[in-house]
């Protein structure tokens, strides 16, 4: 026979059993919940550090490609902001003629023209006298309205300083579909082959007598070949808005490449006196 107080104490055991049984259960759910938690804590946190790291590449790439398409060399200088203005509304003319235009100006007159540009007013003196059939032909196409929104393609910065403009196609072949003669190759200013800076001449491919519509300014003295016809002198005031536009670079960062200032000419009028 069991007594009451015996059995008492068996069931207390039984229980304390019971209970250890439950606790240790329930430490060993604890870890497993514990093992798990912390394993996908792991996965998240390895998961964030490697977005975190994509992230910071991507954004290193993004400055890589960012700096190449300015620099796409060590040697290249960096890009400098764009200092113009945003072009004005309107598209460029695509007409061309077949034969140089009839002389309509007066050779004894003084004439200016004068490019609205995106980076500021370029005002030029032109020589009439001395080169009438480069500006008797820069009076047509202005009028035409041949040089409005065109874009100044060319800017060279080494050997040679000179923005390029006048084609409206914008790729340096273009011209409006006559050549003129070359005048004015003996002028005072041009002395030991340079084109002093303020020279407006017309630019040719080379050959006698190929003038067409494309011009440069020279912003900085220039040794080139007595064979560009100089026609006019940029103004004081145009000449630091040639130098706000040399100062901001080409594209290539070889020196001579397409001006990474937005030059646009919005409008061209040649104007007598």
């Amino acid at each position: 026979m069991v007594s009451q107080e015996q059995r008492r104490r068996q069931l207390a055991r039984e229980k304390f059993l019971r209970q250890q049984q439950r606790r240790t259960e329930a430490r060993r759910k604890s870890r497993i919940r514990n093992s798990v938690v912390a394993s996908v804590l792991g996965v998240v946190l390895v998961g964030s550090l490697a977005l975190y790291t994509t992230g910071t590449l991507k954004q290193d790439d993004d400055k890589t490609n960012a700096n190449a398409e300015v620099t796409p060399s060590a040697s290249a200088p960096s890009k400098a902001p764009d200092p113009c203005e945003k072009p004005a509304e309107g598209k460029v003319k695509s007409e061309t003629w077949k034969k140089e235009p009839a002389m309509s100006i007066d050779k004894s007159a003084k004439y200016t023209l004068k490019l609205d540009t995106t980076c500021g007013a370029i005002d030029v003196e032109l020589k009439a006298s001395a080169a009438p059939h480069t500006v008797n032909s820069f009076a047509f196409l202005a009028e035409k309205g041949y040089f409005d929104h065109s874009k100044c393609h060319r800017l060279t910065t080494n050997g040679i300083y000179v923005l390029q403009c006048g084609d409206p196609t914008g790729t340096g072949t273009g011209g409006p579909g006559y050549t003129i003669p070359d005048e004015n190759l003996k002028d005072k200013s041009l002395k030991d082959n340079i084109y002093p800076a303020g020279t407006v001449a017309m630019a040719n491919t080379g050959q006698k007598d190929s003038g067409g519509s494309q011009f440069f300014l020279v912003y900085q003295d220039s040794q080139l070949p007595p064979s560009y016809t100089p026609f006019g002198t940029v103004s004081e005031s145009g000449m630091k808005v040639l130098k706000k536009i040399a100062d901001a670079g080409e594209s290539t960062g070889a020196g001579d490449g397409a001006p990474n200032a937005t030059v646009v000419i919005d409008k061209a009028t040649v104007a007598s006196s």
